[in-house]
């Protein structure tokens, strides 16, 4: 797995998905990042990733629906034809011009089918470095069963699904060869809840981690910051999905699993409110400017620290203090956050 794929509004994110899969439209994908020349391959011949080992999921608070597939509904078998067309990728080839050699590559959702037909990107590198030590790169397609025509002579092709990928050695010598490569991937998409409602688009955002949360260790994020409704995709396995709503400390961790083929969508359920601070000379007067603030928990740990007359802020469930400083002077005053329940908090300056 890779590091983080970017921050808050730059995550890396790939194209949509053609439309044979089923995703519903307009949902962004995220990928691995790189460009044409941008990713070296391991030294050939290399195996296909390992992906994480599945582990027995911990009761959470978020919620899992049950996957759908990326592939769309099977329709009503058709009267068999006469003569059955070859599979796609037994097709006829475009002529290969002489000296030249095709290569026919496609992917599938693990050992077996259905092939995968969107949001693949593929690379051909020569199997041995130049000589400044780089594996140069020769050919990139992002259609979902490309050719390629090149000379006779050793490659290394590797293909990514979002974050899943798979990479191969191949020889080329005088007749077709053609490829197929196992990608056990699968996709996850998240939004928050608070209560019955839905936490809105650009206040809460995902970050995705390898393996049970409850393993021991430390875990780099494979997919950071992610928004509501983005789909992600993910070699098959376990995870634990770490929800950001808000700046403060409402922060929910579940674990979720990938399976092959499959669109999981995740729910994560927040028990937290928003609640906006003002510095006032009576009840219900005007919030006085120029305050500086800062939000603690009963044991003294600062949640949140801001300057403004209405400072906005998002709160897990519990009790805090609010401080707040104005002309030389301090005024405090602690209150309770209850879940779904967003409020003005007022701080009398006497």
């Amino acid at each position: 797995m890779s590091g983080p794929l970017g921050g808050r509004g730059g995550h890396v994110r790939a194209a949509m998905l053609a439309a044979a899969l089923a995703f519903a439209p307009g949902a962004a994908l995220a990928q691995s990042p790189g460009g044409p020349g941008e990713v070296s391959p391991p030294r050939p011949p290399a195996a296909i990733p390992t992906p994480p080992t599945v582990q027995s999921l911990a009761p959470s608070t978020g919620s899992v629906g049950p996957p759908t597939s990326l592939l769309p509904a099977a329709p009503a078998p058709p009267l068999p034809p006469p003569a059955p067309a070859a599979p796609a990728q037994l097709q006829s080839l475009p002529a290969t011009p002489p000296g030249q050699v095709a290569l026919a590559v496609s992917a599938r959702f693990g050992r077996e089918p259905p092939g995968i037909n969107g949001g693949l990107l593929w690379r051909v590198y020569a199997d041995k470095p130049d000589p400044s030590g780089t594996f140069r790169l020769l050919r990139e397609d992002r259609t979902a069963t490309p050719t390629f025509t090149l000379p006779p002579g050793g490659y290394v092709v590797h293909v990514t699904f979002g974050l899943a990928n798979a990479i191969k050695h191949v020889q080329l010598r005088a007749e077709t060869v053609r490829e197929v490569f196992e990608i056990a991937a699968g996709g996850a998409r998240f939004e928050g809840r608070v209560g019955d409602s839905r936490i809105p688009q650009g206040q809460i955002f995902f970050d995705v981690y390898p393996g049970s949360q409850f393993e021991p260790g430390d875990k780099r994020r494979v997919a950071q910051e992610i928004p509501t409704g983005d789909v992600v995709l993910l070699p098959e396995g376990t995870y634990h999905v770490v929800s950001n709503y808000g700046d403060g400390n409402a922060v929910v961790r579940s674990d979720i699993r990938v399976q092959p083929g499959k669109l999981t969508d995740v729910t994560i359920n927040h028990r937290a409110a928003v609640i906006t601070l003002k510095l006032v000379s009576e009840r219900g007067g005007e919030a006085l400017a120029n305050t500086s603030w800062t939000v603690l928990t009963p044991g003294g740990d600062v949640i949140k620290e801001s300057i403004g007359a209405f400072p906005r802020v998002i709160l897990a469930e519990g009790e805090y203090a609010a401080i707040a400083r104005n002309d030389g002077k301090v005024y405090n005053r602690t209150f309770k956050v209850e879940p779904g329940f967003d409020r003005e908090i007022e701080v009398l300056a006497r």
